[in-house]
């Protein structure tokens, strides 16, 4: 950096006070003291403009949080550092509420601190590195968006702290992704990572997919099975889809939050486990506890930290990153030479409003990688005349929207009609079973619901039922 940057460093221990400062002046940062929270509020007060504060959560007077929530009040964009001699979770999740940036446990290393500078600072290999991560199994996080960027800060924090999380954000957003990522920066990383779709496994089965079961415990159950949160023990399961799960579950889970302790079907025995929870959605919230589709103190007790994810309309400034990192993984994957992105499709894909996400964005680089007609993959695009985004539909008499579009319009919407009507007979040919119609269609679950919301199908169906009750 150009010139060196202000900490405000905030602690009622004169001895530790020196310590730190000595830490900080070694790596010739301007260090500024103040020994209580009223008096690091004053100094800001007076014009003191620092670029990071390293503030003790306990003090006399105006405690470390309060003093937070006051410095942000007078400083929105000032960064926060919560120092501490316990691990207190409580207070670390409300300092995250609060703004912070960090937590550090005291005594803490020098690497450590200057870890935790580099990133709120943006130097540094640490902060670099956050923009594309690995996170296992061929799986990726990217931040390069300011709301990503925070997205990243905030999961590095509660991945220290061993309390549920909830990931929200529409479908196709990186929650599992976000997931992996949080197990990955936890204490838990050597561990075990699960993850169960709720709304993939059908209702009666969920329950000794997640609990296990006895001999004997129902019909074809001959031998003891266990479920995935004692597969897991120790390590950290995602619950994909929560908001599918059967009330009943939902409240035997509820016990698994409150005592780590639950009973295979068909046992008495009760068995002891420590797992990490994380929970995803992409439903709304107060509507599905209005309907009783979720239990409200279900969701209280995973929401001890809630993380949104945004969709990725919202961040266009990292499609240019995801298209080259997908890609460069297909590529390899197919055993394929890697295709050009030229400024043309770059444009064409920063114009599009993906509504399908992440998702939709492989899916369309990896037809781009098998057909390689660049042509053809920027038409992809072109929105649709019903403006949902996507490739042009015919008209009733059979020509393309307004636009046109030839040939490869026309054939793509006579494949969407097509692939429509196969998805619809195979529901009407399984009395509507999805699961069953997936397997008669050789797709998976995931992808006959994607499709099923892509063609409309489901609203269909529902108009079709209404149409017969109203004519009853």
């Amino acid at each position: 950096m150009s010139e060196a940057a202000k900490i405000l460093l905030v602690d009622d221990e004169p001895a530790m006070l020196r310590y730190i400062k000595t830490l900080l002046e070694v790596d010739d940062y301007k260090v500024e003291t103040a020994s209580t929270g009223e008096e690091a509020l004053r100094r800001v007060d007076k014009g003191l403009e620092p670029d990071l504060v390293l503030l003790d959560v306990l003090m006399p007077g105006i405690d470390g949080l309060e003093t937070l929530e006051q410095l942000r009040q007078k400083r929105p964009g000032a960064k926060v550092v919560m120092l501490s001699c316990v691990n207190d979770t409580k207070k670390v999740v409300q300092a995250m509420r609060l703004g912070a940036q960090d937590y550090l446990t005291k005594p803490f290393q020098k690497a450590e601190l200057d870890a935790v500078i580099d990133v709120c600072l943006g130097q540094g290999k640490v902060a670099m590195a956050s923009e594309v991560e690995d996170v296992g199994e061929d799986v990726f996080f990217v931040a390069a968006s300011a709301a990503m960027k925070k997205i990243r800060s905030q999961a590095a924090l509660v991945a220290n702290v061993d309390i549920p999380v909830l990931l929200l954000g529409e479908s196709g957003t990186g929650k599992e992704v976000l997931a992996r990522l949080i197990h990955k920066l936890s204490p838990r990383a050597h561990r075990t990572f699960l993850k169960v779709n709720c709304a993939a496994v059908p209702a009666d089965l969920l329950e000794s997919e997640l609990f296990g079961y006895e001999p004997g415990a129902f019909t074809g159950a001959t031998h003891a099975k266990p479920g995935k949160f004692e597969l897991c023990n120790k390590g950290t399961i995602l619950l994909d889809e929560i908001g599918e799960m059967p009330p009943m579950l939902q409240a035997k889970l509820l016990h698994v939050l409150q005592d780590n302790s639950f009973s295979r079907l068909g046992s008495r025995s009760v068995i002891k486990v420590d797992v990490r929870i994380l929970a995803a959605t992409n439903i709304d919230i107060p509507q599905a506890i209005a309907s009783k589709r979720l239990r409200e103190d279900l969701y209280y007790r995973l929401n001890a930290f809630t993380l949104q994810l945004p969709p990725l309309r919202e961040r266009k400034e990292e499609i240019p990153i995801l298209l080259k990192q997908f890609m460069t993984r297909m590529a390899e994957r197919y055993a394929r030479p890697p295709l050009p992105l030229s400024p043309h499709l770059l444009e064409a894909c920063q114009a599009h409003s993906w509504p399908g996400n992440l998702r939709e964005l492989n899916n369309f680089l990896k037809r781009y990688l098998i057909l390689g007609d660049e042509q053809l993959a920027a038409a992809e695009l072109q929105p649709r005349n019903d403006g949902n985004g996507g490739a042009p539909r015919s008209d009733p008499g059979g020509k393309t929207g307004e636009t046109g579009g030839g040939l490869k319009s026309l054939a793509r919407s006579a494949k969407d009609e097509a692939e429509g009507e196969a998805i619809r007979q195979a529901l009407e040919q399984t009395n509507w079973n999805r699961k069953q119609a997936a397997a008669l269609l050789q797709i998976s679950y995931k992808a006959l619901l994607y499709k099923i919301r892509q063609y409309g199908i489901a609203e269909a169906k529902n108009q079709r039922l209404s149409a017969g009750a109203s004519g009853s």
